[in-house]
């Protein structure tokens, strides 16, 4: 039997076959796009669907760069940045989609969920951003419901001057990890002394939780200078303040409407 085994023919026959196994599954392998190498023919390329049941699309620039990921609630991503992607816990609520840079950095996403609860109260939210460079976002529009209480806004918001790299993300969420107290405050002061984050609402068109609707104008301080306002009632009002928030003007003339009135 040995002597069958140490053969050179069979030796020859064996080696043969292992050579033909492996050719086949190497076909079979790239057939089924099991490997890199599989080369995308033409009517792959053009695959038309009816329809596709999945979790995640991750959309990426032939260097594998991502651009676009939509997902799940399960699948939702992070915060991407060049390429890569920091935690970010506070986005397990909702379904939607991330848009990319051309670095692979987040720069805009529309998010949205909403259930009802097992006390029968209802809840939804959506948020559509665009976000400057490696910054926050200087255009949004949400709406929100909380049981009976409703906002929906479109805002215009001016950015610091600090890019929100990956050290200042890591700042950031050792910051808000502390516990609250003195200990917290000290930290938040340093905080913003170091990196200019704070996002200032320059516009906004709202409706709020109390039925009213507000076109609200502010300062580069983010300050409201003009406030035009529709009462739950309907009763029209404008205001104009001061840099510290003092009314310098309003209309009607509350201090000029007759007694009674």
């Amino acid at each position: 039997m040995f002597r069958l085994f140490s053969h050179p023919r069979f030796l020859a026959i064996y080696s043969g076959l292992l050579t033909v196994v492996f050719i086949l599954t190497v076909f079979l392998g790239l057939s089924r796009g099991d490997f890199s190498l599989h080369s995308v023919s033409a009517a792959e390329r053009n695959a038309s669907y009816d329809q596709i049941t999945l979790h995640r699309i991750n959309i990426v620039e032939p260097d594998g760069t991502p651009r676009l990921i939509i997902a799940d609630k399960a699948e939702f991503p992070g915060e991407p940045f060049k390429g890569k992607e920091l935690p970010r816990p506070d986005r397990s609520d909702g379904a939607g989609m991330l848009f990319m840079n051309d670095e692979g950095t987040e720069q805009g996403g529309l998010v949205f969920g909403g259930n009802q609860s097992p006390d029968g109260k209802l809840q939804s939210f959506g948020h559509l951003s665009f976000d400057e460079y490696e910054q926050d976002q200087t255009l949004s529009l949400d709406t929100n419901q909380d049981g009976d209480d409703r906002y929906t806004g479109y805002q215009i918001n001016d950015n610091g001057t600090t890019l929100f790299t990956p050290e200042v993300y890591a700042a950031l969420q050792k910051l808000r990890a502390m516990p609250d107290g003195p200990a917290k405050q000290k930290a938040r002061k340093e905080f913003a002394a170091k990196y200019s984050l704070n996002l200032r609402p320059r516009a906004a068109l709202e409706r709020a939780p109390d039925k009213s609707s507000e076109l609200r104008l502010r300062d580069s301080q983010g300050q409201t200078r003009i406030l035009l306002r529709v009462a739950p009632d309907g009763t029209p009002s404008m205001q104009f303040f001061d840099a510290t928030g003092k009314v310098t003007h309003q209309w009607p003339d509350i201090s000029q409407t007759p007694q009674g009135k």
